[in-house]
Parts: structure tokens; sequence; C-alpha cells
């Protein structure tokens, strides 16, 4: 009986602790229809439609709600996310709130919301919506007969991606709904047919000439003098003013693709042994392209080596679009033609299961030319390289096509979604996997580990330089209260294993955390892989460089003011009931967004909330950890159920020694001498002074009984003392 009790809460704790992890992939997904009107309800109408005094009630049919004007309906409202992916840099969703009339034109829109952190840095949020709004007047029809590109795209600097995000998804989700409405005589979306089969017996090798001559690999080139005259075109004087030195007849780009995934294009194209390669690297459902530049301007550009993706050129086919990030990408050494023209850029782009690509669509790669016009400002403009795999790659249409079960298809693309995810980021699983398998060896062998105190003082240090830098700033894993939070949420709406696996290094440090929460409590979390808390930590040590003096609150004092931050988060608990998106709101109390995921790039208020609590850990040490933190009390309710006590005490710790009392960094030992577990964080300095020769009374008395037995040894006999 007595071993089947801890089981039992070691399995409970952990079910416990799983539903709790699923709520941090809910947050990140698209939102349904019902949150359209929680954005309604803070929408005036008459930013969408002139004069518009109101919204009707939301269709059964189709997630879209009547723009009302003196009781009639003028225009359509819609969510984007609704309709289409908007996912941007921050993993998540940019809502944008827009509307389109009976004649298929937008007449308005709102960005809503976004947690865009390359918008905060040094572009004003009003740019963003100001350009947003733009978009009225556009025609859908118009846009609809050029598959999207019938408009003119306005690029800010700097924020790329995600005005190609935003315009990809106004653009495409009007579509969708002026199709499903017949706004503007545009008819419904004829139904997808299933992708017809690639011929397996088509393997023959085909040299440059043939393939070019056939269409399987396409070209788009522009020369100096035609973009020159694009820019042009624009009217842009500053555009124009900075024309493209060179010859007119010299070469701007030379672009080349093809679908390399066609076993046929791909050996030809790549020879046997990159092909190889190219099968290796591909799960099953993926697809890939070879992108061939040379030329004055690269396709790839830089900006893809800072954020991670590459902002020059995106895949669209139909209402899908795809743009690639650095782990769909890889270079190609050579080319399988000998009779193939030399490029400078050479690079393979995979592309995902998930996005619904049909190998036998046509499709276009866009590609966009950027001009330097100031400083720090470009111009921008659109050119498409359309691309089709010939039909003699195929076999014949099947007559009746094969009925698929949607929710199986369903389970296969979230799967193939996460399982993609955890293999573009297997160097970073690695690395946190190393990271807690240090700890919980130092944890394990905790006696060993600090008996040298200035060695283990120095790793500590280290190890917090890392937890604030790698997993803090680089990787942005820093975990939240929000996450609990959103548990009420998630259990009236439920969740799916698949959503839960979305965000590896998130699931890996919950998980960790659960393990951590019986063994030795929050400490483990909070005293070392924390980023905010090594962040306040190592600003401390920092200050004492300086002699800034350090603050000790009288005990009572001290022992009450562990409540506040009991009391913030079942105060945060309990509005989240009521409204997740209001608890998030009052969730700033965490510094953590801003001073980890922003690195401080926000709006002044926020930025000097986090600067004061910082200012005041200088003297108080790990002040925000020890009285406001809502995640540290958190964790600290289910670590009363910790099995383990792992620091060791002498009988006379309290009674008479305060030393460890005197120097824990967060005020965690009694003046008793008993340890609150709810308040440490495993710091490990009380077990550093337990083996002090200098500090610890009992080891000091320890240290002079043997000396004064080996006294009278040394001076009867050599022998003796040795």
């Amino acid at each position: 009986m007595c071993q089947t009790l801890p089981m039992v809460a070691i399995l409970g704790s952990f079910r416990l602790l799983s539903i709790l992890l699923a709520t941090l992939v809910l947050q990140a997904g698209i939102l349904s229809a019902a949150d359209l009107p929680r954005f309604l309800s803070d929408l005036d109408p008459a930013v969408l439609v002139d004069g518009a005094d109101g919204f009707g009630a939301i269709r059964d049919d189709l997630p879209v709600a009547p723009v009302l004007k003196a009781g009639e309906t003028v225009a359509w409202a819609y969510l984007t996310s609704d309709f289409v992916g908007t996912t941007g840099y921050s993993g998540k969703p940019i809502h944008v709130v827009a509307a389109v009339n009976m004649d298929g034109v937008l007449t308005g829109a709102s960005l809503v919301e976004h947690s865009e952190p390359i918008v905060l840095i040094g572009i004003p949020d009003s740019k963003m919506r100001a350009l947003t709004e733009s978009y009225a007047g556009i025609d859908l029809k118009a846009e609809a007969a050029a598959g999207g590109s019938a408009h003119d795209l306005d690029i800010i600097s700097g924020a790329t991606v995600t005005v190609m995000v935003i315009d990809d998804s106004i653009i495409r989700a009007g579509l969708r709904v002026a199709r499903g409405l017949g706004l503007g005589g545009l008819a419904p979306a004829a139904a997808s047919a299933p992708p017809r089969e690639l011929d397996p017996s088509i393997t023959d090798v085909r040299d440059w000439t043939t393939l070019s001559g056939d269409g399987s690999i396409r070209r788009l080139t522009l020369d100096i003098g035609q973009i020159n005259a694009a820019f042009a075109a624009t009217g842009d004087q500053r555009a124009i003013e900075r024309p493209e030195k060179g010859d007119p007849d010299d070469t701007f780009i030379d672009l080349h693709a093809a679908l390399v995934s066609v076993p046929a294009i791909g050996r030809s194209t790549l020879g046997e042994r990159e092909y190889a390669n190219l099968t290796n690297w591909l799960e099953p459902g993926e697809h890939a392209i070879v992108l061939l530049g040379r030329g004055k301007y690269s396709f790839k550009g830089s900006g893809y080596v800072r954020g991670g993706i590459f902002d020059r050129f995106q895949l669209i086919q139909g209402d899908v679009s795809a743009r690639f990030f650095d782990k769909q990408h890889t270079r190609v050494l050579n080319l399988g033609t000998p009779d193939a023209p030399s490029f400078t850029e050479l690079d393979l782009f995979k592309i995902p299961a998930d996005i619904g690509f049909n190998v036998s669509e046509p499709f276009r790669i866009q590609l966009l030319a950027q001009r330097a016009i100031g400083a720090v400002e470009k111009s921008f403009l659109t050119f498409d390289l359309g691309y089709q795999v010939p039909d003699q790659y195929f076999l014949a249409p099947v007559t009746q096509p094969v009925a698929h079960e949607v929710t199986q298809s369903e389970a296969e693309a979230k799967a193939a979604l996460w399982q993609r995810i955890w293999r573009g980021k297997q160097i970073e699983i690695v690395v946190l996997g190393v990271m807690l398998g240090v700890l919980t060896l130092v944890f394990f062998f905790q006696f060993q580990a600090t008996r040298n105190a200035k060695v283990f003082f120095w790793f500590r240090m280290g190890f917090l330089t890392f937890t604030l830098i790698w997993l803090g700033w680089v990787m942005n894993a820093q975990l939240s209260v929000v996450n609990l939070m959103a548990l009420a949420g998630a259990l009236r709406s439920g969740f799916t294993w698949d959503a839960f696996l979305l965000d590896p290094l998130v699931f890996i440090q919950w998980f960790a955390v659960a393990a951590s929460l019986l063994f030795w409590g929050r400490g483990a979390y909070c005293g070392w892989l924390c980023p905010f808390g090594a962040l306040q930590e190592l600003t401390n040590r920092i200050g004492r460089l300086f002699k800034i003096p350090q603050v000790d609150l009288p005990w009572g004092l001290h022992e009450r003011l562990w409540a506040l931050k009991y009391m913030i988060f079942l105060g945060l608990f309990g509005v989240s009931l009521a409204s997740i998106p209001f608890a998030e709101k009052l969730a700033e109390v965490e510094p953590f967004k801003t001073a980890i995921i922003l690195k401080f790039v926000r709006d002044w208020p926020f930025v000097v909330f986090a600067l004061v609590l910082l200012l005041v850990g200088l003297f108080v040490e790990r002040f925000y950890c020890r009285y406001l933190c809502p995640l540290g009390a958190a964790l600290a309710i289910p670590a009363r159920m910790r099995m383990f006590d792992w620091l060791k005490r002498y009988s006379t710790c309290g009674s008479p020694c305060q030393t460890c009392a005197n120097e824990c960094p967060v005020g965690a030992i009694h003046p008793e001498g008993q340890i609150n577990p709810n308040e440490c964080v495993n710091c490990l300095h009380c077990q550093v002074l337990y083996q002090s020769e200098t500090k610890c009374p009992v080891v000091i008395r320890q240290l002079k009984r043997r000396a004064s037995v080996a006294t009278p040894l040394d001076k009867k006999s050599p022998v003796a003392a040795e």
C-alpha cells in the first residue's frame, strides 16, 4: 500500500500536467468563427464601410457577418484567420477583419490583433494598421482573374514577411468569401480534384535542353533595362533616381525553377546522388523545388540569415501560399545535366505536406525585387515565374476518384506538421536535452557538485547565462502563467495530442517541470531554467561587484509578502475563467514578454515596468521571484506533492546557527532552520555552506576535533602521524 500511493500520485500529477501542457499550443492555433464576434464587438463598423452603423448575426454556413447601414446589408465582414493561414514571424496568427461589398470590392480592413515582434522593432504599430486599411477599394474580381496579383504590394522595410502575410490573407480570404457568397458575380470555386498520380514508369534521364523545352524547367529573366523601366513605371521618384547600374542588356536576374520531387525531373536535374539525398530529406506528402539563379540580384538575399525566413520569394498555388524557412532549405552542389548553364545560386526548398500543395495543379514563384530608396527604406516590385508539371509525367486521369476519410487525412496532416517541426528543431532539442541532463546530474549528485564553492559558483553563473541568452533571448522558450490561465478554456474546448506536440522546446520543458515538481519542487525551473529569473540573478551579481548594498527585509514582512504572488495568480486564474483575452492583458504583470521575448523593444510603459523590477532586484535579489511571480506561485501549489527531501541539514541549523538563513539568496530558510520548499529555488547555496570549512560551525568543529586527535600522534611518532 505504501508503494502504491506514491505511484498513484506520480501518475496523477503527470496526467494533470499533461492537460496543462496542451493548453500551450492551443493559444497559437487559428481562432474559430466564435472569435469573430469578439473582434466585431470592439470594432467600429464605419472603419469597414463609410457610414455603417452596426453588424448583423453571423451566418451559419459561412463565418461572415453582415455590415449594416440603416438596417440594410452593404457588405460582409470576415476574419482572415477563419479562412486562410495567417501565421507570421511570431508563430501566431495575424488577425485582420475586412469587408467586401456586393460588387466584390473590399470596402475596408482593420488589423485587430497580432503578436509580431518584428513590427515592434523600429516600426510603429500605427504604420502597420495604416497599411492594412489601405486595402479598401481593391476589386476582388480583378484579383481572381490575375491570381491575386492585380494590386501593388506596398512593402514596409523591416517587416517584409509580416506585410506579405497580411496581404496574402486579406486577398485570399476575401476571394473565398466573395466566391462563397457569389459577390461581384464570382462563382464558387470548383471542388479541387485529387492530385493526379505520377507515372512511375517515366524514369529516363533527360538533358537540360529537353527539360527546358518541354516545360520541366521554367525560367524568368529580367535585364537591367527591364527592371529600371518597371521601377520607373511606378512613379516613385526616389526609386527612379536610384536606377540599377550597368548596361541595359546586363542580366538583373535569370531565375530557373523545377519541381524536382517529380522523379524523372529530379533525377535529370540533380543527378542520381543528389536525388537520393533529396528523397531521404523529404517525408511522405512533401515536395521540393529547385531554384537556380544568376545575375546581379539574389533571390535568396541575406535576410534569412537574421530571421530564418526567405523573404524575397514565395510559392503561390490558388488560395495556398508558402514561404520557406532555413530549416526547409538546402544547397545543391552540382547539377546532373552536363549541358546546364552555370549558376551562382543553386538551392532546394521543401514544400510542407500540410499546406495542401497539389502537384498536378499550376503554381507560381513570386519574386520580390527591391531597391533601396533611403537609409533604411526600400521600394518593391513583384514578378511571377509560372510553373506546371507537364502532363507527360502523369498517369491518365482516374475516372472514379478514391474516397478518402476526411478525419483520417486531417489527423495525418496534423501528425505530419508536428513531426516536421520536431525534425526541424533537432539541434535545439539536443541542446535542451543536454541542459536538462546536466541539471539532473547536479541535483542527484549535489553533495559532490557543491564540494568546491568557487567551481560551483562559476558553473551556476555559466548555466544561468546560457539559460538567459540561448533558451530565453534566442529560442524565446520562456514559460508563462498565460499558459496556465488557458487551462480553463482548453478544458471547455478540448485538445489533441498533435497540437500539444507543436512546440517541442515548450513541450520538453513542461515535461521536465512535471518531473521536477515530484522530485525537487518548483526550484528546478525557477532557479535554473527560467530566463527572467536568470536575468535577475545575473544583474544582482553584477550589482554586487559595484558594491550595491543589499537590503534584507524583516522576516515578518518578508514572510507576509510571499502571499502576494499567490493572490496575483488566483486573481488572474479567476479572470481567465470569464475572459482569457482580458486575463492575458492583466498577465502583463509578468515582464517575461518585454524582457525576454521582445528583448525590451516595446512601448515605454512595459519597458519601464520591467526595468523597475530589475532595478529593485539589484538591492533585493530575485525580488520579482520572491513576491510577485504568479508562475512561481502556480508551480508551488502542485509542488506540495514533492516526494523527496534532498537538501541536507544539521540538527543545529537554525538553533543556534543562522548562517544558511542569513545567506539564502531568496530568504527561503526560516530562522528556526527549516527550508520552505514553496519558496526555495534550489540554488544549492545551502549545500555549499553545509560543507564549508570556513562558515559552517559543524564542519569547523569537526576539523578542530580531527586536528586535536592528530596532534598527539604527530608528537609521538612520524610513522604514527603518517
